[in-house]
């Protein structure tokens, strides 16, 4: 009799479960892939002197797992991208083309062609790439303000040479503060449980309407690598900006500040008389700088800045990065327990400065 009425409730529960699946319209991804897949690329990278009579070899993945690493073939490197305008640009990320003398581009139709750097920004790992072609189907950006965690995204791209894979998961977090290649975290990157992979670095993250919510760059892995649901992507928002200025000058003009900040701990919040270890203390404020101008002095705790929220030291150099030299924007602090407003006029990232010391 209980074994009857335990088997009649399952049923009942994963009728339920069924019916309630159905009523919320689990997304197809069929659409969504089919119609985005033409405008992604796969990278392909070569280092040394290719004879000028001989085409670059494709990698597929018998390649890789023939020749990889642990055979004795040369195997070239291989990364993603996407088109963002029909005469030939293409985004990808910066450490998918570093150090490197050679690059191909293999569109959706096998038609490969060699790609030129326009440039490239190492603080936010983004590249600008152009290939000699004209009417090619392209991606666009979503709107940042319609980026929320909870909402179905979608990778494309080219993980181990396995060309066009795609991948589901949802936004789990926005505005991460992590350090990229170079070192600093000037990128509030779009977390994911979307399984990305090495070869995955520079396609597109997509929402259901198909337009890029950020470009695919980092995965948290355990050692001996591989995707456990933990994937980083670099905003649209960031990449506009980035695309902008590299396409109009080469190079990324940061907003800086001039200053060194660690987080609000115990023993500053007994001392400034606060129930909460929110904003970024300043330790140091560098000579000459912007926020030295400005009168920021050591001992102060940034709480906003241009009307954005300062909750940790992480969101300062990723909130002054977006601004442009020269803008002046009021900020918001903490002087010995008491609030006041400043205005700064933010100054250029010296190329000089090192990467981890940006804010």
């Amino acid at each position: 009799m209980i074994d009857r009425l335990f088997i009649r409730w399952t049923f009942v529960l994963i009728a339920l479960y069924s019916a309630g699946a159905s009523g919320h319209g689990w997304p197809d991804f069929n659409q969504l892939i089919t119609e985005s897949s033409p405008a992604v690329v796969r990278i392909d990278t070569y280092s040394g002197q290719l004879p000028m009579d001989v085409a670059p070899p494709s990698a597929t993945y018998q390649d890789f797992f023939e020749h990889g690493p642990n055979g004795s073939g040369n195997v070239p490197g291989t990364g993603s991208g996407f088109l963002i305008s029909a005469d030939g640009f293409v985004l990808t990320n910066q450490h998918v083309v570093q150090d490197v003398s050679y690059i191909t581009v293999k569109l959706i139709d096998h038609r490969v062609y060699e790609a030129k750097v326009v440039g490239v920004d190492i603080r936010s790992d983004l590249a600008l790439l152009k290939i000699d072609a004209k009417n090619l189907p392209t991606l666009e950006f979503a709107d940042p303000k319609t980026i929320k965690v909870g909402q179905w995204v979608v990778a494309i791209g080219a993980p181990f040479g396995l060309d066009y894979t795609a991948s589901a998961g949802i936004i789990s977090a926005i505005g991460r503060s992590i350090p990229t290649a170079g070192g600093d975290s000037y990128v509030p990157f779009i977390q994911s449980d979307v399984a990305i992979n090495p070869g995955s670095s520079g396609g597109p993250l997509l929402n259901l309407e198909g337009r890029v919510v950020g470009i695919n760059s980092q995965i948290f892995s355990r050692p001996g690598g591989g995707s456990i649901g933990l994937s980083f992507a670099i905003p649209s928002k960031l990449a506009t900006s980035v695309i902008y200025q590299l396409q109009t000058t080469g190079h990324v003009a940061r907003g800086w500040l001039g200053v060194y900040v660690q987080s609000v701990d115990a023993s500053l919040m007994k001392s400034t008389g606060r129930n909460q270890n929110l904003g970024a203390f300043i330790a140091q404020v560098q000579p000459g700088s912007p926020a030295e101008d400005a009168g920021i002095v050591a001992g102060d705790i940034i709480l906003e800045l241009n009307g954005e929220a300062i909750l940790q030291p992480g969101d300062l150099p990723q909130v002054t990065g977006m601004l442009s030299p020269g803008d002046s924007v009021v900020m918001e602090l903490l002087r010995d327990g008491e609030p006041i407003s400043l205005t700064v006029v933010i100054g250029v990232l010296p190329e000089s400065i090192p990467l981890k010391e940006v804010e």
